[in-house]
């Protein structure tokens, strides 16, 4: 058995009280107090994640463009400079490699943020694909990744830099930004439903960083957070977890992302024909929001029924710690996705009544 890849910031989890456990590959804090707490942290305070698994690729190059245009679904020619977008690479019949963001430094130089159990497998695919004046190089190793979300995200990283951090707008970002005197990358971006950021940094001064977040946002009530916790929060604010909502064989517009596919975009682009046949007849099956009725969790890939139809599996499903009620994702025939719809989930060998609801499940407050 293979040793557990671990992140710049390994040393620090235990000093945090950190229970780690492997994630894809990863030795990685699946929660520091409990799962219940971080998550009502963010939701009302603020978070920090440790994100340094996830993976980073430099994309540079007269041809950037014309290439990234190729590989992804969105449309990277609407990316202004310091501005970052959300995008898939899809395989040719339109199921999904990974799901990523792509963020423009210049018309010569992107960066590419993707999953941590697909780096291996996303940078060979971009490299079988690569067109000739451009250059992709995996900088995951030196690079680490910190987010903070939640609503007092904004004013406890504002205490360790100069750079008014109320310009950055949302899916907007700024580099050389010093924090705590270290050069960074400032994201407005999450996968948690809240305001927040994500900073990108030299692998070497992460801990620094770290220690440095949870002393400035100590009195604010900064927690340091899990992966536990970062799953709970994703998935009340239905943002797809690859593997889950999204695979090989569950195509972007099946998993309710279809902003990010951009089928008549000019550039032709790898997996465009399926997808484009797929929006016009309608993907076969989709990804729905049920709650039960009777007493039970829907965990993933417990099966979905009506009547004696298997209409499709939960992707994911607990208890949602902001609702209190027992929610979860499922991917279902198309002809089943009727909001109030009744449906049955097996349960331990037991079917038990849910509903089609409207998702997401949570929508941060307007200010």
């Amino acid at each position: 058995m293979s040793e557990l890849k671990r992140t710049p910031l390994y040393a620090s989890y235990a000093k945090y009280g950190a229970k780690t456990i492997d994630f894809g590959g990863w030795d990685l804090p699946v929660q520091f107090s409990s799962i219940t707490q971080e998550h009502e942290a963010v939701r009302t305070k603020a978070g920090l994640f440790d994100v340094s698994h996830m993976g980073e690729v430099d994309v540079k190059g007269e041809n950037a463009l014309a290439y990234l245009q190729y590989v992804t679904t969105n449309d990277v020619s609407k990316l202004a400079v310091g501005q970052a977008q959300y995008s898939v690479l899809c395989y040719p019949d339109g199921g999904v490699v990974d799901d990523l963001l792509v963020y423009k430094h210049a018309d010569d130089h992107y960066l590419l943020v993707i999953n941590a159990g697909n780096i291996e497998k996303d940078v060979a695919w971009l490299t079988e694909h690569l067109i000739e004046g451009v250059v992709i190089e995996n900088i995951s190793a030196q690079t680490a990744q910190i987010a903070i979300q939640g609503p007092l995200a904004e004013s406890i990283l504002q205490k360790l830099t100069d750079t008014d951090l109320s310009q950055i707008g949302f899916f907007r970002f700024q580099d050389n930004v010093l924090v705590d005197g270290i050069p960074t990358l400032v994201s407005r971006t999450g996968y948690t439903g809240e305001d927040g950021f994500e900073v990108y940094l030299p692998a070497e001064s992460a801990e620094q960083l770290w220690d440095r977040l949870l002393e400035a946002g100590k009195e604010d009530g900064l927690v340091p957070c899990g992966l536990g916790a970062r799953d709970t929060l994703r998935f009340e604010a239905k943002l797809p977890l690859y593997g889950q909502e999204l695979s090989q064989t569950i195509s972007p517009l099946e998993a309710g992302i279809g902003f990010a596919v951009k089928v008549d975009k000019e550039t032709p682009f790898i997996g465009q024909e399926a997808l484009k046949a797929q929006k016009e007849n309608g993907p076969a099956r989709k990804l729905i929001g049920i709650e039960m009725i009777d007493r039970g969790i829907p965990r993933t890939h417990y099966p979905v029924y009506v009547g004696e139809e298997l209409i499709g599996e939960v992707t994911t499903g607990t208890q949602s710690p902001t609702l209190k009620k027992n929610v979860g994702l499922a991917l279902v025939k198309s002809e089943y996705t009727a909001l109030g719809t009744e449906v049955e989930v097996e349960i331990r060998g037991k079917r038990l009544k849910a509903q089609v609801v409207a998702t997401p499940f949570y929508k941060r407050p307007k200010n």
